[in-house]
């Protein structure tokens, strides 16, 4: 489950299996989760427990990330692809 970054108390991540799915970054923040598809725009996909507010707060970080994002996700999908 590598870690992208922490900002403000959310950890943006990826798991390492999770097949074919196009590229998403998780975000937890204390024991809540939520999902954004990355492409072609920044969209929620699911949400255990952040509030509006939060979920604000972490789509911003989101967009204000997305390069950085897309760098890990491809860097870790092309390892992945090697094994």
């Amino acid at each position: 489950m590598p870690t992208v970054f922490t900002k403000n108390g959310f950890r943006f991540f990826f798991y390492s299996e999770e097949g074919n799915e196009p590229i998403h970054i998780h975000v937890a923040y204390g024991d809540a989760l939520a999902k954004f598809w990355v492409r072609p725009e920044v969209l929620l996909a699911s949400n255990i427990g952040l509030k509006s507010q939060e979920i604000k707060r972490a789509k911003k970080l989101v967009n204000e990330n997305l390069s950085l994002i897309e760098e890990k996700w491809n860097e870790f999908d092309i390892r992945r692809k090697n094994l």
